[in-house]
């Protein structure tokens, strides 16, 4: 008496049943697609889009691709892809009986589930049908690769085949793996690694070498044993290619992570080229660097992790069930099981085979089975408590994220619910080095680095402070840091809920004071402050007409805020951001080219270099001493300058800044604008990130100099003054009594005008 047969047994067995019945020249009830797409076959060549340095950061329009005729395509690749997938190709007319039976005797008897297609049959099972395993999809799938028989060659068959099947890594076809894996052409390749490759049909997640060597190796030995079985190699082919120590091209340099770019690449090319450049080959060059750009994406995700590890777990991601025991079989079904759930390089996908407060084993979409303790556990502990609540628990079969800590060390995980972009500017030219336009392309498409309006809150305070420049306030000016209240009853803080009482200008723009901040405005006026705020790229419409300017209540972009600070990078010249720098065709002719930059001359200044300097020796100290002084801390640089911005309630947390040959913008919050948390700022979210990434940038980078001071500045009682100021005529004190600003103007000895400042402000009178 047979026990009973499994769902997926008695679909299997429908299948071929239902297979069986089909096979005459009648066409079945059911509605078939037309074969044309397989018999006039176009091989499409996909949009390309490169770093500046030639790395590939994207293909669009067609999977991963490099058409080859069959004619170019080794026989020893071909024999041992028909070794394994197919050895009766020659001889069957686009189904093999024999297979359909050895899949029925499996499906009947409870082994292990058998493919039984042909090579027909899994080109157009990958063209013209889905994956779903049912009868009615076996059926089409054996009468279209019947029928495909009649239409085309075997050779044109294979090798389209061969030009078309996934094989992993976002390769399809030979050629693409062959470069994928190994950078390598075709002909190039060994018997070892035509072997290898031949074993990726089948599994392409489960036996990929990037992803688990060890057993990409076990079915290249399964590859090779079948190609000595059919007579495709020798003995000594055999173990000459056993032998063989292969070595797989690192993932770092096959592609650069860099989505939110391809897709402004692939926007701007098919605007300008239309729905062709999907297929005529085009590349691409923006104007990125391949290590700046993985520097920013690493950057990027250990920031967010870091600050969601901060948070509460949230529970796994799905649950699944799983056969008793452990052996072979519950390996395939956690394979199976994870084949719905998206990979990711670092938060890997996994589901749980064991779970308990002191370990937990999880088998990866690759097949690898890591275990996660001690400190790896420690954020969900609870969850693996035996009495933890539904949601939340941890148990076998939990689908989980884990991450890789250090060589053979994991962590449990999970997908972050906060945004965060970077994007970094060469300030001399414009051109975009780095761009991440969010914490995962896939998930949030929206590209926070241009489209993410959001408040910059003190990090719009520098250039208020530039502006006040113009005004008369230097940075030796006092400025009330004591209570505020407008003539309409409002009345700002301190982030800190402290007061200092008269501090200079410098000395506001370092500790963040918002009360001195709003004081500096109120002198300088707010629409002479937003008309200011163009210049460095800004749109004046975005900005608030009123007091609460000072604390950065409009509008931004990270992409705006990079370039504002490039302005200053560069010593006052406005630079226009470039992320495409080319566009040719696929033999090489140009067809766009980004114009150079203009050049840096005084006719086309945004800000005068003085104002720039100043402003700037501001920003060195909020690095050095001030809210970002964990900038020339941990980089152990001079040569940094920058300010951190966190808004009310820290709904966005952001730090702008730069080193004199990249300015760079980070931001951090949530897509739908709530808080980050109580003692969350843009010191402890967004700095972080900036850090890492100049950590890596800059590598190599010898500390700049001190710039130069230029004409009309000049440095008194250890500060700097524009110089018609020098003998007075600067706006040495802010205050204000009942909303309304007092200002004292010095004039004559400087040094009595100073001495004189501490007594009026601390008296508070009004002058």
């Amino acid at each position: 008496m047979f026990p009973p047969l499994p769902r997926r047994a008695l679909l299997a067995a429908g299948a071929v049943a239902v297979c069986l019945s089909v096979v005459p020249a009648t066409a079945p009830a059911f509605d078939l697609p037309a074969l044309d797409r397989i018999v006039h076959y176009q091989p499409k060549l996909p949009l390309q889009v490169l770093t500046s340095d030639g790395v590939e950061i994207a293909q669009f329009g067609a999977e991963r691709r490099e058409y080859v005729p069959l004619s170019r395509i080794p026989v020893q690749l071909q024999q041992a892809v028909l070794a394994v997938e197919d050895a009766r190709y020659r001889e069957h007319s686009g189904v093999d009986p024999k297979g359909i039976a050895r899949a029925l005797v499996a499906a009947i008897t409870g082994g292990q589930r058998q493919g039984a297609s042909t090579i027909t049959q899994q080109l157009v099972r990958t063209m013209l049908l889905t994956r779903e395993f049912s009868a009615e999809r076996k059926a089409k799938e054996i009468w279209l690769a019947l029928k495909l028989e009649q239409e085309l060659s075997k050779d044109r068959i294979l090798e389209i085949y061969l030009n078309e099947i996934f094989l992993g890594q976002r390769a399809y076809g030979f050629a693409a793996a062959a470069q994928t894996y190994f950078g390598k052409p075709l002909d190039k390749l060994t018997l070892a690694e035509n072997a290898m490759l031949a074993g990726l049909p089948q599994n392409p997640y489960y036996a990929n070498p990037v992803a688990n060597f060890d057993r990409a190796v076990k079915r290249q030995r399964v590859v090779l044993e079948r190609m000595r079985a059919v007579d495709a190699i020798n003995e000594q082919q055999l173990a000459a290619a056993k032998a063989e120590k292969l070595t797989v091209r690192p993932p770092g340099l096959r592609s650069v992570h860099a989505p939110h770019v391809a897709e402004m690449a692939r926007l701007a090319v098919v605007e300008r080229f239309g729905t062709e450049a999907y297929s005529s080959g085009l590349r691409v060059t923006t104007s990125l660097r391949a290590a700046d750009q993985r520097a920013a994406h690493a950057a990027v995700q250990r920031g967010v992790l870091a600050f969601d590890r901060r948070g509460a777990w949230r529970g796994p991601e799905d649950q699944e069930e799983l056969p008793v025991g452990d052996g072979p079989e519950v390996e395939r079904a956690a394979a199976q099981a994870l084949k719905d759930h998206r990979d990711d390089e670092t938060l890997r996908v996994g589901i749980v085979l064991a779970a308990s407060p002191k370990a937990m084993q999880v088998q990866l979409t690759s097949g690898e089975r890591v275990t996660v303790q001690g400190e790896g556990l420690r954020w969900a502990l609870r969850a693996l408590d035996p009495k933890a609540k539904a949601p939340l628990k941890i148990q076998r079969g939990s689908v989980v994220r884990v991450v890789e800590t250090g060589k053979k060390q994991w962590a449990i995980s999970q997908w972050p619910e906060a945004e965060a972009a970077l994007v970094a500017v060469d300030p001399q030219n414009g051109r975009i080095r780095a761009l991440v336009g969010g914490f995962d392309f896939t998930r949030q498409p929206f590209n926070h680095v241009t489209q993410g309006w959001r408040q910059p809150g003190s990090a719009l305070k520098p250039l208020l402070y530039s502006a006040a420049l113009e005004a008369r306030v230097m940075p030796g000016t006092f400025v009330d840091d004591m209570p505020f209240t407008a003539a309409n009853g409002w009345s700002p803080s301190n982030s800190n809920h402290a007061f200092a009482g008269p501090i200079t200008v410098r000395d506001a723009l370092a500790r963040s004071s918002n009360l001195a901040s709003v004081r500096v405005l109120q002198h300088t006026g707010t629409q002479p402050a937003r008309d200011w705020l163009a210049r460095y790229g800004l749109d004046p419409a975005r900005q608030p007409d009123n007091l609460t300017l000072a604390l950065g209540t409009g509008s931004v972009t990270p992409l705006q805020m990079a370039q504002a600070y490039a302005t200053l990078a560069n010593g006052g010249w406005r630079v226009a951001p470039v992320v495409i720098e080319k566009i040719t065709d696929a033999q090489g002719k140009v067809l766009f080219e980004a114009p150079p930059a203009e050049p840096l001359t005084e006719d086309n200044r945004a800000i005068p270099a003085r104002n720039a300097f100043i402003t700037a020796s501001m920003l060195n100290d909020v690095t050095r001493v001030g809210t970002a002084a964990r900038a020339q801390g941990q980089l152990k640089r001079t040569d940094l300058y920058g300010k951190t911005g966190t808004t009310n309630d820290a709904v966005d947390a952001w730090f702008a800044g730069y080193q004199p040959s990249l300015a760079a913008a980070v931001w951090m919050g949530y897509d739908q604008p709530r808080g980050l948390g109580g003692a969350e700022s843009g010191g402890r979210l967004a700095l972080p990130i900036w850090i890492d990434f100049m950590g890596a940038a800059l590598k190599g980078t010898p500390v700049a100099a001190p710039p130069e001071a230029p004409a009309g500045v000049v440095r008194e009682r250890d500060d700097w003054l524009y110089a018609e100021w020098a003998e007075g005529g600067w706006v040495s004190a802010i205050s204000d009594q009942g909303g309304v600003e007092y200002t004292r103007t010095f004039t004559g000895d400087l040094n009595k005008a100073l001495d004189a400042l501490g007594s009026w402000l601390r008296g508070n009178k009004q002058p």
